[in-house]
């Protein structure tokens, strides 16, 4: 015995099946989702399936969450664990903040996502209970704070993406994408404007979706764009379908 738990998991299995057959259940999962940083802050975004083994099981999902008015949590993987890790972050940040009379700190609020997902090692372990989220937040009492983005894998380990993170199955290709335009691209992501970098966040999708069949839901002529929020020094806020389809029209997106 050498005291290495994960080195016996495949000795072992992982925990007794619950069921004669519940193997075979599929957990629903959720992908795809990315950030990079624009000239005004950090773009966070998402498409809108959600799949459960081959099937589609949605394509109104919504994947990029509010932890408060200045953090924001994308997630890829089982959308009910994400969930409830994200209402319990919501609630710990809001309590904090009312019993303290000051807001959690930005490194307190990112190892506090990372502890729940350290504290779903069971959850992640047996398949049903995976998440790799992304977390991108700003430090409120920094006058001159500039917003970070924060990528976790399944067991807790958190890690700071200097120009852009993704997770989920389509995340691949996004992330190609971005390494490509951050070395090359005319403007980069890094200096992109607000409307370019929504613009680009709807591309990417389409693009993933092309070569993932778990991403999708994302046709701006049909009016369905991706789920984007904005990060700020000023906090988050939603980028609408209306606030969208301007973008795109204005940069020509749509011919």
């Amino acid at each position: 015995m050498n005291g290495d738990f994960l080195a016996l998991l495949p000795k072992q299995g992982p925990l007794p099946q619950l069921a004669p057959h519940a193997a075979a259940l599929e957990p629903l999962q959720a992908t795809t989702v990315f950030a990079f940083h624009c000239a005004e802050g950090v773009i966070i975004a998402g498409d809108h399936r959600a799949t459960a083994g081959n099937l589609v099981f949605s394509d109104k999902t919504e994947k990029i969450l509010e932890l408060d008015s200045h953090s924001l949590m994308a997630i890829a993987g089982v959308p009910a664990t994400a969930f409830e890790m994200a209402r319990t972050l919501q609630t710990s940040f809001e309590f904090y903040r009312r019993s303290q009379l000051q807001p959690m700190s930005l490194p307190a609020k990112i190892r506090a996502l990372s502890q729940l997902l350290r504290n779903n090692l069971a959850g992640t372990i047996q398949g049903f209970g995976l998440v790799a989220p992304i977390f991108a937040g700003v430090e409120v009492d920094e006058p001159e704070a500039r917003p970070q983005i924060h990528f976790y894998d399944p067991l807790g380990a958190q890690f700071e993406a200097v120009n852009f993170a993704g997770s989920g199955s389509g995340s691949g290709s996004i992330k190609a994408i971005l390494s490509f335009l951050e070395k090359w691209g005319n403007p980069r992501p890094a200096d992109m404007s607000l409307a370019q970098a929504c613009g680009l966040a709807n591309r990417l999708l389409i693009t993933a979706a092309e070569f993932d069949t778990a991403t999708g839901g994302v046709q701006p002529e049909k009016r369905n764009f991706a789920t984007i929020k904005h990060l700020s020094r000023s906090g988050t806020r939603n980028i609408g379908p209306d606030e969208q389809e301007q973008f795109w029209k204005n940069n020509g997106e749509h011919r």
